[in-house]
């Protein structure tokens, strides 16, 4: 980063850096991401949960250890840059601010389908109304936006907890519904590692703290100790959840349901909690999409910084210190897709740009001197090879999706830089 180029002022602890990741993981795909993983591995979504655990671990570690020694916005953008080349770099930001871009507007939407019962035109409306609302927070500067996500995070883990209660009192779990050891099998390996691709959807929110490395005081102590927190806490409520609702829904029916946890608390015999659980989704989506723009916003910070992105969203506000430009231009990409288009259904395209950005990240890390290394190089191996093997094993609509979205990216990076490179010649 240039000297001339005002930088973001460093305002985060480590306590606000964990609030960061929990908001960002503790999104709506707690409340969607069980129904698609039982449809492919049934009860084994538990082993898939494992796998995705250790994969995000790993993640983590590499996120966690390259953020310390290159604290700045950007995240695995810049690590890619820095350690394997411009070209890695590029690929691991445009899978991040394409595949997310594409998570904003789901998650908007969701917000809105949950929020509002109203028709799909008002929902749109309420969807862009959330967009708009969340911006202009964020534009205020970076501890508005902790200070809103503590009092959404708090309020997602109540509705959270009243979900594993009520399937707890309701009466109708039965541990015949979890079909014993032989039913974790029952989807095969491929369906298991397919349930951990789409399971790591809801886990993937802990970059978000490694991307907001300019903000974050003390980073080299602060990040290391807040990704693996995060992550810790995340992994712990989600295996709980995921084991209530299979008690009380059973794989079957966790399956067929686009909205499997209030699916499970009906089943329990507690349908009370049901508005409750559309409370609980509707305030989750909104500290996901929080996060999203906070972290969106500073990887096409960095991004516009290495004209890799149009140079326009490079600006910092002289006042609130956050890439005003960069969020105010996704806000209106988010906005346009929200009123146009129905993207409640990207957790296989988000897992496939974030699995590679991930993948990276691993990349990067294995190239970091003994003196910058905080774990041991093999959990960044395991990373890297766990993300290809989830990438290998999504469903194939999400793979050919991603693989298009990737071309299209490189193949405009080439191009640009061609004429770049022509017009340098001219002038020379």
């Amino acid at each position: 980063m240039s000297g001339s180029q005002p930088s973001l002022a460093r305002r985060l602890g480590t306590g606000d850096a964990v609030v960061i990741g929990l908001g960002s993981m503790l999104g709506a795909g707690v409340f969607a991401a069980f129904g698609p993983a039982a449809k492919a591995a049934g009860s084994g979504l538990l082993i898939g949960l494992a796998i995705a655990a250790v994969i995000a671990y790993c993640n983590a570690t590499a996120s966690a250890q390259l953020a310390a020694a290159h604290p700045t916005s950007g995240g695995t953008y810049v690590y890619g840059r820095e350690r394997l080349g411009p070209w890695w770099g590029f690929t691991a930001g445009w899978g991040f601010v394409v595949g997310k871009t594409a998570s904003c507007a789901a998650m908007a939407l969701t917000f809105a389908t949950y929020a509002i019962p109203g028709p799909s035109w008002m929902q749109r409306i309420v969807a862009v109304v959330g967009v708009l609302a969340l911006t202009a927070l964020n534009y205020r500067g970076v501890t508005k936006t902790v200070a809103l996500t503590h009092i959404l995070v708090t309020l997602t883990l109540i509705a959270l907890s009243a979900v594993v209660i009520g399937i707890a009192v309701g009466g109708g779990a039965r541990i015949d519904n979890l079909g014993g050891v032989d039913a974790l099998g029952s989807g095969g390996l491929y369906g298991i590692l397919q349930s951990a691709g789409l399971l790591f959807f809801a886990f993937a929110g802990y970059a978000r703290i490694a991307t907001m490395g300019e903000e974050v005081r003390d980073p080299q102590r602060t990040i290391p100790k807040a990704i693996p927190i995060a992550l810790a806490i995340v992994v712990v409520i989600y295996l709980v959840v995921a084991v209530a609702a299979l008690l009380a829904a059973g794989p079957d029916r966790l399956a067929t349901s686009t909205a499997p946890l209030a699916e499970a608390v009906r089943a329990a015999g507690a349908p009370g909690l049901v508005p409750v659980v559309r409370a609980g989704a509707a305030v989750a989506s909104l500290g996901a999409l929080l996060a999203l723009i906070a972290g969106i916003g500073r990887t096409s910070l960095a991004m516009a910084r290495n004209r890799d992105l149009p140079t326009w969203l490079a600006a910092v506000h002289p006042r609130y210190r956050v890439p005003h430009h960069a969020e105010a231009g996704l806000a209106v990409i988010v906005s346009i897709l929200v009123l146009t288009t129905d993207l409640r259904s990207v957790i296989g395209f988000s897992s496939f740009g974030v699995l590679v950005y991930y993948g990276i990240a691993n990349a990067s890390a294995l190239t970091q001197p003994p003196g910058q290394r905080r774990w041991p190089r093999a959990l960044h191996v395991l990373g890297f090879i766990g993300c290809a093997v989830l990438v290998a094993t999504l469903p194939l609509v999400s793979v050919v999706t991603g693989l298009i979205m990737f071309a299209l990216g490189l193949t405009g990076r080439w191009l640009i830089l061609r004429r770049r490179n022509r017009s340098n010649t001219h002038k020379s």
